[in-house]
């Protein structure tokens, strides 16, 4: 009885994630402050076993931007250096994801910067 218990509870549990890509923020930090007309440089770096085919940015949850590898269809790190022009005084949420050829995508990376008019 207490096998057919165990064995009972092992059907509940839950299947470990599925591997999928990774994006990350390397500059600017969450949170930062910039003027507004400054052009802001964002660093990203993605990483995938299977391999990166692009990584997109969204600014305030539009498009803004997207970046292909050119050394090869797919890489297992990408690192992906965008700019923004910073407009539009108050906070501003930055998206980055990556995806591998067959549209598998990250987790959104997300940050915030705080654009504030220039004196």
């Amino acid at each position: 009885i207490a096998l057919l218990l165990l064995s009972a509870c092992s059907l509940n549990t839950p299947a470990p994630p599925p591997d999928v890509p990774h994006v990350e923020f390397l500059f600017p930090m969450e949170g930062v402050s910039v003027s507004a007309g400054t052009d802001l440089q964002i660093g990203l770096v993605a990483t995938d076993s299977t391999g990166i085919a692009r990584v997109e940015l969204l600014i305030d949850d539009l498009p803004h931007q997207e970046a292909h590898p050119v050394e090869a269809p797919t890489v297992p790190v990408f690192t992906v250096d965008m700019n923004w022009l910073a407009q539009g005084a108050g906070v501003h949420v930055l998206t980055a994801t990556a995806y591998r050829s067959n549209g598998t995508a990250s987790e959104p990376a997300i940050i915030r910067v705080n654009v504030v008019e220039g004196s």
